[in-house]
């Protein structure tokens, strides 16, 4: 099965054996021995089982084949099954593992470097400035516009250019300046970049950077100021504190001498960064944390105090498509009350403030966030959730449709599965019900929405259990010796034996019901997540 263009690696061999993506080779001859003694077609004299014990066991034995053999293993990490049918050559003087695994490294780079000097990256942003105490006055809304834009282009695989400007109106005055700038890439560790502008910040200027170690980098800088003749000079420290959190210190020496210390946080839920600036007479500090509520909404907090600033801001966006998002941010502050319009669209921004008010009043300031909030609420909940839900129904019921054929093909393949493992399943059950061991009593498999309606008939549709397949005898099938069950992170579950996908293209969720010691648990993973069980956590 071929894996999803930039998704997560092809996976579906280990979960045929049921072993992790780092599992050795003797963990996988014992997993195919296992397998094998369950499948293999002399152990069923009728005909028919012997013909569904020799499909499954023409299937573990491909995945045996591969994972056991160190290049094909290789190929198929980074590539997958299309990487082995299409007979990819490694050459004939790749006689060592590590050669092979750099060589498939390198290949990989070159298709990635390919694909990125084909297409020139294109980026930039509008702010357009209003004020509703302007237009109520009767001198117009506008109060400003600003616009800049870059295009970047990979010239060669070790050299970069990028070409961008920018121009700004405020009132009766306005400038703009145009820049340049060309990085070479020394090697995987440094780079150099050369920078010039013409305009408003007219400049000559160089920045060399260099990953010092694993967790750290620097970055150096020299701009010469083509105005005043003035020199600045910038450096920059960046660490990984841990997997999520990276801290910062930069220093600027110059006509505005300063140094920032920061630091930034970022996971599946939360952005955050802060930093306080120390400079020639000011000093700021500055905080925002963005929390994503799903996969499509977020919410986001900040604000801004010290010489000269105090600003607080709150709001949220949407991701309206795969490319867009779209956000609104309440703010208050000394420089007045402002509503912020937000559209991103790949490399592309709209910014549109709009400043309601410079007299900070209370009842109008309080207004000025609920009233708007309320209404966002009130469409939400009966415009535009009804809408996406309908929207998302018939999407689902065009998968259903078009992938009816494969889905009923893909059952079908592990209700026979499922034959064969029954026997011993049922035995491992036994055995596990006398000594009060791991018992699972339901487990499903498929569309989360479909998981969240099986126990709610009056939600329950044909269309809901057609995207659900019953996996309990697998499960049970799978408790080893020591009464627990494992699967492992990073493996989809369509791929393990007794499984099938339901609803391709479809997010999916494992439901699994248990018992253990006399007491129940239940514990619903993601697709690619770990199961362990028994956990004490999941007692109900």
């Amino acid at each position: 099965m071929k894996e999803a263009e930039d998704g997560p690696p092809n996976r579906e061999l280990y979960a045929r054996l049921q072993v992790s993506p780092e599992a050795s080779n003797e963990e996988i001859r014992k997993a195919y021995r296992q397998w094998a003694q369950v499948y293999h077609p002399d152990k069923y004299q009728d005909a028919h089982m012997k013909g569904i014990a020799t499909e499954n066991f023409q299937r573990i034995c491909e995945a045996y084949e591969i994972l056991s053999d160190e290049e094909k293993r290789m190929i198929y990490d980074l590539y997958g099954m299309e990487g082995l049918i299409s007979g990819l050559e490694l050459g004939s003087k790749l006689n060592k593992v590590d050669e092979i695994k750099e060589e498939l490294e390198r290949l990989q780079r070159r298709k990635e470097e390919e694909k990125i000097a084909a297409h020139f990256r294109p980026s930039g942003s509008i702010l357009a400035n209003l004020s509703l105490p302007r237009f109520l006055r009767g001198d117009g809304i506008l109060r400003g516009m600003a616009m800049a834009s870059e295009v970047q282009s990979q010239i060669s695989k070790r050299n970069v250019i990028a070409i961008g400007g920018n121009m700004a109106v405020n009132g009766n005055a306005g400038g703009g300046a145009a820049s340049i700038a060309f990085r070479h890439q020394f090697s995987p560790v440094s780079s150099i970049e050369f920078m010039g502008s013409t305009g408003l910040r007219a400049l000559l200027g160089v920045q060399t950077s260099r990953q010092l170690s694993r967790h750290s980098s620097a970055t150096m800088g020299l701009a010469l100021s083509l105005k005043d003749g003035s020199l600045n000079l910038s450096n920059a420290w960046t660490r990984q504190l841990s997997e999520t959190i990276t801290g910062n210190i930069q220093l600027e020496l110059g006509s505005d001498t300063s140094i920032a210390v920061g630091w930034q946080k970022k996971d599946q839920k939360i952005s955050a960064a802060a930093e306080i600036k120390i400079g020639v007479g000011a000093l700021g500090l500055t905080a925002h944390c963005t929390r994503r509520f799903s996969s499509k909404s977020h919410g986001r907090i900040a604000g801004k105090v010290g010489s000269g600033m105090l600003e607080f801001e709150i709001g949220g966006g949407r991701k309206i498509s795969n490319f867009s998002t779209i956000r609104m941010l309440y703010s208050i502050g000394i420089q007045g009350i402002f509503w912020k319009f937000e559209l991103h669209r790949g490399g592309q921004k709209l910014i549109v403030p709009i400043l309601l008010s410079r007299h900070l009043y209370p009842v109008f300031a309080s207004g000025a966030l609920i009233v708007p909030t309320s209404l966002y609420f009130l469409l939400k909940t009966y415009v535009f959730k009804p809408y996406y839900l309908r929207r998302e129904k018939q999407k689902t019921l065009e998968n259903i449709e078009k992938t009816l054929a494969q889905v009923q093909e893909a059952r079908a393949a592990a209700e026979k599965s499922q034959r064969l493992l029954q026997n011993v399943a049922n035995r491992k059950r036994s055995r596990q019900l006398e000594t009060g061991g791991l018992v699972v009593t339901k487990a499903v498999y498929g569309s989360p929405k479909a998981l969240g309606s099986r126990n709610q008939p009056e939600e329950a549709t044909d269309d809901n259990t057609s995207q659900i397949i019953d996996v309990t005898l697998p499960l049970n099938f799978l408790v080893n010796d020591s009464g627990q069950v494992k699967l492992h992170e990073g493996v989809k579950k369509s791929g393990i034996m007794g499984f099938c996908d339901p609803c391709p293209g479809e997010p999916k969720k494992l439901y699994v019901e248990y018992t253990y010691g006399g007491n129940k648990y239940e514990v619903t993973v993601d697709d690619l997540e770990e199961l362990l069980i028994p956990q004490e956590e999941h007692r109900i």
